[in-house]
């Protein structure tokens, strides 16, 4: 028997065996929330390279359960995605809500304080989710949250520009009925 057919025929029980287990989905996969902030265009010269405000996170789904649990108590820090930490990139300073964000990359956290909610950015980035360091915290900002008419199934993180497409808008975090939310802006 020639190798080729030899390997296909040694392969074909284990290959069967593999195509009858069902297949299920992932409990959470990643998902990004991108904006591109483009400079004008000079008439004769290239189009300028965008500068790009991103979040990358771990995208969790509530299959049943209550969400987000982390926030229904004051003072537990959420890691606000799931696995590895969710982390703003951006290649410009931003304001984010009124906190001064110079360019580079963090990561984000939630917590519900006795107040509201606050999105926490840390300089710490690349850990584990639940690897927070509180002594890494460059800024905590006010966000303000509403209920969903329908809850979402998903983790959805977004920066939504604003509709006169000046570099701005607002950061949304939502799951479940819960959406917090927080503006941003290039500086």
């Amino acid at each position: 028997m020639r190798p080729a057919l030899l390997a296909l025929a040694l392969l074909a029980p284990t290959l069967a065996a593999a195509q009858a287990v069902p297949l299920r989905a992932g409990l959470s996969g990643r998902a990004t929330a991108e904006v591109a902030l483009n400079s004008p265009r000079v008439a004769g010269q290239p189009a300028p390279r965008a500068m790009v405000v991103k979040i990358d996170y771990g995208q969790p789904h509530a299959r049943g359960r209550e969400v987000p649990v982390e926030l229904a108590s004051p003072g537990t820090v959420w890691r606000t995605g799931a696995n590895t930490s969710t982390t703003l990139t951006t290649d410009v300073d931003l304001v984010v809500g009124s906190a001064t964000v110079p360019k580079g990359a963090y990561s984000l956290f939630t917590i519900r304080t006795a107040e509201g909610y606050e999105l926490i950015i840390n300089s710490n980035t690349g850990q584990w989710g639940t690897q927070y360091d509180q002594s890494k915290d460059f800024v905590r900002v006010p966000l303000t949250a509403r209920t969903l008419a329908e809850a979402r199934e998903s983790l959805q993180i977004a920066l939504v520009p604003a509709a006169d497409q000046s570099p701005q808008g607002m950061l949304t975090i939502s799951w479940g009925k819960l959406e917090l939310s927080t503006s941003w802006a290039a500086k």
